[in-house]
C-alpha cells in the first residue's frame, strides 16, 4: 500500500485534541455531549451493556456507529479486530468483572489489515516484523478463501471470514465457554460498510 502524507503536523494534531477536549468541557462538542453530573456518576463505576472488539480504523468508531454514550460500550480496538494476548486479557476483564451481556466482533469492509493478509497469502507480499506478527492472527481465517475471486469480493469474503474466526476464538476461551454454559452472554459478529456506516450483523 502506498504511504500517505499526514493530514497535519504532530503539533497541529495535539492542538486539535486539546481544542476538542475544551469544546467537550464547555458543552460545545460537535457530537452529542454529556452532562457533568452524569460524568461524575460514571466515575464511580461502569456497567456497559456491550463489549465491542473492533478494528482500529479511524472510520469505524463503535460509539458513533451505534450512537452510544459514555459508559454504554466497553470498546477494544486493534488492527484487523484480531485476538492477541493483550486483547484476550482485556476481554477476560470484561467477561469477569463487567459481565456485559453482549459481545460483538466488529469488522469493516475494505479492512487494510485483512487486505495485507491476503497480499501475503496470495501474492507473496512481505511486511515489517510487527505487522507480520499481527497478520498471523488473520491468515488462518483465509484458508478457505477462493483465490479466483475478483479483488473486491475476495476482500469482502475475507473480512467476514476474519470476523467469524475471531468470534470462534473468543467462544473457545475458558471464559467464553463458561459464560456460554451459564447462558448469560450472546456473542455475535458484524461488518460495517464504510460508505454508508450500516452495520450488518452476521447470522
Amino acid at each position: 500500500m502506498a504511504q500517505r502524507e499526514p493530514a497535519c503536523t504532530a503539533d497541529e494534531a495535539l492542538e486539535r485534541l486539546r481544542a476538542g477536549n475544551e469544546r467537550f468541557l464547555e458543552g460545545r462538542a460537535r457530537f452529542a455531549t454529556i452532562q457533568r453530573e452524569v460524568l461524575a456518576e460514571l466515575a464511580k463505576g461502569q456497567q456497559p451493556y456491550a463489549t465491542v472488539l473492533g478494528c482500529s480504523d479511524s472510520r469505524v468508531p463503535p460509539e458513533l456507529l451505534f450512537d452510544a454514550g459514555f459508559g454504554e460500550l466497553f470498546v477494544i480496538r486493534v488492527a484487523g479486530n484480531v485476538l492477541g494476548p493483550s486483547i484476550a486479557g482485556t476481554l477476560q476483564y470484561a467477561g469477569t468483572h463487567l459481565r456485559t451481556p453482549l459481545f460483538v466482533v466488529l469488522g469493516h469492509e475494505g479492512c487494510g489489515a485483512v487486505e495485507a493478509a491476503i497480499a501475503e497469502k496470495f501474492d507473496g507480499a512481505h511486511h515489517k516484523s510487527r505487522i507480520a506478527a499481527l497478520l498471523k492472527n488473520i491468515l488462518p481465517a483465509l484458508q478457505d478463501l477462493d483465490p479466483t475471486l475478483p479483488p473486491a469480493p475476495r476482500l469482502s469474503a475475507a473480512v467476514e471470514a476474519n470476523v467469524r474466526a475471531t468470534l470462534r476464538a473468543v467462544r473457545e476461551t475458558p471464559e467464553g465457554r463458561a459464560r456460554a454454559r451459564v447462558g448469560d452472554v450472546r456473542m455475535v459478529g458484524a461488518v460495517c460498510d464504510l460508505a454508508t456506516g450500516r452495520v450488518r450483523f452476521l447470522a
